[in-house]
């Protein structure tokens, strides 16, 4: 039997109502805020995530699918969602819209990684992109919004850890500072890490290995060497946030994983597994390196995987499920065309409604109609059709009652219960 690839999910149409519930809420909280849709194709030139992602990160290095095509170009499946979109602000004219530009999107993604809770290979990512504002209120702003998310999804048990990696002046000193506390203990570091000293030494705080995560634990703070302007970005940020009352910690090993990131990073953890759930940052020069004019912009994004199952921790007896109101029995095929007219006017209401498709018996029409717990059933035959008038049963309650088949009565019995 041909079987899925490891990393992969088959959404199922149980699980269905959760994904479309948690979508809707939040295209209707980013459409309030600004937000339209943008959507990027799912393969892009190899270079765009070397240049825009950062040859040094886990994603470029270790997790991509790449691949040449026929024409020998070397191409990429989308690992993340920022590099696309930023190509396409550059590439299709967006950045003559006015600013600031905000864009929202909800698309898959793929890594070849480890496969484990809340990480698959093929993955939902659902985010956000804020382009043409330099100011600290837009960080606030986006956090804010994430902050509203969660509580409009009622999931609850979430911790803020902020950072400022500053910019590119400010990590010249850091990088002097960071690479001397390590040197003395690089032959004890991974690999990667060791890859990564003299290209990149900022990624060896972003390692996952527990023992460079034990060696990093003493590293230098770059909040110790941060520039005057960002240095007060910083505080500007954390003042409107304690505004705000918007309650957050400070991790100074908060790095992300994507060179792109610049001054102001973040991420939203589960208090009850330390995971995290959305996470974002500032990333001011990336329009400029892929080709753009230069433009500060801020983003976040969330594995949908991730959200959801955190969703069903903190919701536990949501029902999202649609059920069946009403169930149309018949006997005879003056009967069949009749019920076949009632269901589509039915549905043209709006309302779920469904008839037998199989010829089956009416007992089996019934014992159907029960395992996919129709709220009404009602039987049509001859007689009914002769004098327009039917009996309504409600299957939890077992009540009925005849109605008019004629007028709106059905209609309204099924909108108002």
């Amino acid at each position: 039997m041909l079987q899925k690839l490891k990393g992969t999910k088959d959404i199922l149409p149980k699980e269905i109502a959760t994904w479309q519930y948690i979508e809707s809420v939040a295209k209707e909280l980013f459409e309030n805020y600004g937000y339209n849709e943008i959507r990027v194709p799912v393969i892009e030139s190899l270079e765009l995530f070397q240049r825009g992602v950062g040859e040094t990160t886990d994603v470029v290095q270790k997790e991509m699918y790449t691949f040449e095509d026929r024409g020998g170009r070397k191409i990429a499946l989308r690992p993340e969602g920022t590099a696309g979109v930023v190509r396409a602000y550059i590439e299709d004219g967006l950045s003559s819209s006015p600013s600031p530009l905000k864009l929202w999107y909800h698309m898959p993604m793929y890594r070849y990684e480890n496969v484990q809770k809340g990480r698959q290979r093929e993955f939902n990512q659902i985010g956000v992109e804020l382009l043409g504002t330099e100011s600290y209120m837009a960080d606030v702003e986006i956090i804010e919004m994430c902050k509203s998310l969660f509580e409009k999804l009622n999931i609850k048990d979430i911790e803020l850890n902020i950072n400022s990696i500053g910019c590119k002046n400010c990590r010249k000193e850091y990088t002097k500072a960071l690479q001397e506390y390590i040197r003395p203990n690089l032959d004890k570091y991974c690999d990667t890490c060791k890859t990564r000293f003299d290209k990149n030494p900022m990624r060896i705080l972003d390692c996952k290995e527990s023992n460079c995560k034990k060696l990093n634990q003493n590293a230098p703070s770059i909040l110790d060497y941060l520039c005057d302007e960002c240095k007060e970005h910083f505080e500007n940020l954390k003042y409107l946030l304690e505004r705000l009352d918007i309650k957050y910690k400070i991790d100074s090993n908060l790095v992300r994983g994507l060179d792109y990131y610049t001054k102001t990073v973040f991420e939203f953890m589960s208090k009850i597994d330390g995971l995290t759930v959305l996470a974002g940052g500032r990333y001011d020069g990336l329009v400029e390196e892929l080709g753009g004019t230069s433009t500060k912009a801020i983003g976040f994004a969330s594995g949908m995987e991730r959200l959801i199952d955190i969703f069903k921790q903190n919701n536990k007896e949501l029902n999202l499920e649609k059920h069946m109101r009403l169930f149309i029995a018949y006997v005879g095929e003056d009967a069949n065309v009749y019920t076949s007219k009632l269901v589509s006017n039915l549905r043209k209401n709006g309302i779920y409604v469904e008839k037998d498709i199989m010829c089956r018996s009416l007992k089996a029409q019934f014992k159907y109609a029960d395992k996919k717990d129709a709220k009404y059933i009602l039987t049509i035959g001859d007689n009914e059709i002769i004098n327009k008038k039917a009996i309504i049963k409600n299957m939890k309650t077992g009540e009925e009652r005849e109605i008019n088949l004629e007028d709106e009565s059905l209609i309204n019995i099924l909108k108002d219960n």
